[in-house]
């Protein structure tokens, strides 16, 4: 089986420390989707920030919309989360 290595919230410093404890704000903890990235600080920075603007910022879709947006594509992709 595939391992990826990942950096916990108590193992991080610098950016990566300040992205995950940025997910435990949000979500109460750091989601697996946003762990596995933990490698690469900018690149959850990144993928953060384009989450952000697609649920959150101005759009003609409401924010409902976009949420079942989001369900009907992960079912698509058999995503379990």
């Amino acid at each position: 089986m595939p391992h990826i290595k990942q950096i916990t919230l108590e193992n991080a410093s610098g950016a990566l420390k300040r992205e995950l404890e940025k997910a435990v704000a949000r979500a109460g903890r750091v989601w697996n989707i946003v762990q596995i990235m933990s490698l690469n600080a900018r690149v959850m920075k990144a993928s953060m920030d384009m989450y952000g603007a697609t649920m959150f910022a101005k759009s003609p879709l409401s924010r409902q919309q976009r949420e079942m947006l989001a369900v009907v594509v992960s079912k698509a992709n058999h995503c379990v989360y």
